[in-house]
């Protein structure tokens, strides 16, 4: 159906209590989705505008999705899950971030831009399990808007869908709260975080914080969630190789087998002048990460330019294991075990 009342009024409608909460002080709440811990006072809203303080109660969006297709996995991108696989993508609205160059505005920012209006459909989590069966989907994603501030109604659709068999995941900006993590952890397998640079001050132009996103990428990997890190490369913003090696070495610290995509950005919303992303600056910046001792390296949104740096090579041998071509898999060659037919040595990932 298409919101014929104000945008906010509509999806206000959308909603449940939530369980990311704590009620303080009276009717106050103090909201525990993502790491701006938003203190909401009665009948405000929080910084993703999407969860608002209802007379004591948090309410929480639901019922709803603004966006559902199936996708190769390959697409979120989860390189090291379930390769030539079908992931069903579904997404609300809203962000708590405001990034200028975002390239899902339309679903992001929904609540703070007009012109970011579009349709949203009522659903149920048996719809969308329903329909990632009827497609063949190994996986069930949350994504296109910030799943962190949708997790509760993500947990009702990751519990149907692991009942039937099926992978989760979220695509996210990592922008999380141990809280939250601990909440989704029992239902969710698969954790895109979306490290968009590393300096704080950038990132605080942007709406968040440096230090929670590397602290969430810390735990997933503690908590033995599989998890891929992927960096929007903008020129003039995060594409200084001292920055990149700081970035790169972090990743590679918390663990070297962190999957490290280093994606092409193109001039969208409200970020122009930059000029896209050359494939140039791509590979300087995959040969920054191997140097940092990152194992697997890609490089994407090139348009089935990327070349060596599409594939999946043994750590140890160099065998050719995964190869790709844009978002589809030529060849699968690890063992039932997940390790290199050549040398026998383990690659890290969630295979079948």
């Amino acid at each position: 159906m298409k919101a014929t009342l104000p945008l906010a009024e509509a999806l206000a409608a959308q909603t449940r209590e939530g369980e990311l909460y704590e009620r303080y002080n009276g009717t106050w709440t103090r909201c525990l989705a993502c790491a701006h811990r938003c203190p909401i006072p009665d009948g405000a809203r929080g910084v993703c505008q999407v969860r608002f303080n209802d007379g004591g109660r948090l309410m929480v969006p639901w019922g709803y999705v603004a966006g559902a297709q199936c996708d190769p996995i390959e697409k979120k991108p989860f390189y090291h899950a379930y390769p030539g696989s079908l992931a069903f993508s579904f997404g609300m609205l809203g962000c708590d971030l405001h990034c200028s160059f975002c390239q899902n505005w339309v679903t992001s920012q929904a609540l703070r831009d007009p012109e970011a209006m579009l349709r949203f459909e009522p659903a149920a989590p048996e719809d969308l399990v329903g329909a990632a069966l009827r497609h063949g989907a190994r996986a069930v994603v949350s994504t296109y808007n910030e799943p962190l501030i949708t997790a509760e109604w993500a947990v009702a659709v990751f519990k149907l869908a692991r009942a039937a068999g099926l992978a989760t995941g979220f695509v996210s900006n990592g922008n999380a709260t141990p809280e939250a993590l601990e909440y989704l952890r029992p239902w969710l397998d698969l954790y895109k975080v979306d490290l968009k640079g590393f300096d704080d001050r950038r990132y605080r132009k942007l709406g968040g914080r440096l230090q929670p996103v590397l602290d969430t990428i810390d735990s997933l990997h503690r908590l033995g969630l599989w998890v891929e890190v992927v960096t929007l490369l903008v020129p003039g913003f995060n594409d200084s190789d001292e920055e990149l090696r700081r970035l790169t070495g972090f990743v590679a610290e918390v663990s070297p087998s962190i999957p490290w995509h280093v994606t092409a950005y193109h001039e969208d919303y409200r970020m122009s002048g930059t000029g896209g992303t050359v494939p140039a600056a791509l590979y300087r910046a995959a040969a920054i990460g191997r140097a940092a001792g990152l194992r697997f390296v890609y490089v994407g949104n090139l348009a089935r330019a990327a070349g060596e740096f599409e594939h999946t090579r043994c750590p140890e041998c160099g065998e050719l294991l995964v190869e790709r071509s844009g978002f589809s898999v030529r060849r699968f060659r690890l063992t039932a075990a997940g390790a290199c037919p050549a040398c026998g040595a383990a690659v890290p990932g969630r295979w079948s």
